[in-house]
């Protein structure tokens, strides 16, 4: 059995498709997650990294969608 892995930069594309049809912006999404500057979100959209737990958590509430939605695993 293979064990699955994340694919980061489908992962950051999906993020970004979901942000654009739910007409979310980084500056609305930086607010909503506290944080002091944008940097960390255009991170995860180009799939340099993943957004940590609670980070998850808080984007998929306001996406409206749980994180096994966000995340894209290899095939």
């Amino acid at each position: 059995m293979k064990f699955p892995r994340i694919d980061l930069v489908r992962t950051g594309n999906h993020l970004t498709c979901l942000m654009k049809e739910k007409g979310i912006t980084v500056k609305a999404m930086q607010d909503h997650l506290g944080l002091g500057s944008p940097q960390a979100i255009y991170k995860w959209k180009r799939g340099e990294c993943l957004p940590t737990l609670d980070n998850l958590v808080a984007i998929a509430l306001l996406l409206e969608t749980t994180i096994d939605k966000i995340i894209v695993v290899e095939s």
